[in-house]
């Protein structure tokens, strides 16, 4: 199927958690954008498409994509070119927490998943990506690493270690591709109120919360970086690693 004139294509891996579904609602009533929406969970992702505004300004395509598994996160891709035509934006956004602990207590296993979802799955997204934006001439590419990748988190070695290999990533990956029309960037959030806080007593929130000094913000709060990165307004960014993170990494 040929491009839809005027129309920008936007992949989003990971859009079934609580940011993926934030940035697909501030991307789907933005103009002229069709979406293809995936994420390894089938009731994650239906919840982010049930959410999505009815005034919607474009088509919206579901696929299921473990990110890391190349074939599967290439599906994705295909299914934008056939579906739409082109691919304009990739936002990689999968990603897992590690379990919490010290170094010499967590297992290989631990690592081994971290290092799989976190930097092979925004590997696999560039791979998969790249091919088809360097037929357009043009394209981007965004990441979501963390302020951990930057500061230091006790507990979350595997973590900080995945997403400080993001923010490389996607730095080594500005330069390769700069040539080819491709921008390559990613966001670095701090922490954020989803459902992986569901079980955490009041004062551990608290503490969390105290580390920001606008205190924690919410996926919301966030999508802002994701937009400005998709659109022509960052034409001539790559490279760079936005943090926002209330302020996390200030002191």
């Amino acid at each position: 199927m040929s491009a839809r004139q005027g129309r920008r294509v936007i992949a989003i891996t990971g859009a079934g958690g609580a940011l993926g579904g934030a940035i697909s609602q501030q991307l789907a009533g933005e103009r002229s954008t069709d979406l293809v929406l995936s994420d390894v969970s089938a009731p994650s992702l239906d919840a982010t498409v049930a959410g999505l505004p009815d005034d919607t300004n474009g088509s919206i395509e579901m696929a299921l994509a473990d990110v890391s598994d190349f074939a599967q996160v290439e599906s994705v891709i295909k299914l934008a070119v056939e579906r739409f035509g082109r691919l304009d934006v990739l936002i990689s956004n999968a990603g897992v927490l590690a379990p919490n602990g010290r170094i010499h207590n967590l297992a290989t296993e631990d690592w081994e998943r971290a290092f799989r979802v976190n930097v092979l799955g925004a590997v696999n997204g560039i791979r998969a990506a790249v091919p088809v934006m360097r037929s357009q001439g043009s394209g981007s590419i965004v990441l979501t690493a963390s302020v951990s990748g930057l500061t230091a988190w006790s507990h979350a070695a595997p973590y900080c270690a995945t997403k400080a290999a993001v923010i490389q990533l996607a730095k080594v990956a500005a330069v390769e591709y700069a040539r080819d029309g491709i921008r390559v960037n990613c966001v670095c959030p701090g922490t954020f109120r989803s459902a992986i806080h569901d079980d955490l007593p009041p004062e551990a929130l608290d503490a969390i919360s105290d580390r920001h000094p606008l205190g924690l913000g919410s996926a919301t709060d966030l999508v802002g970086a994701y937009s400005y990165l998709a659109s022509d307004a960052s034409r001539w960014t790559t490279g760079s690693a936005l943090v926002v993170d209330g302020g996390y990494s200030a002191p």
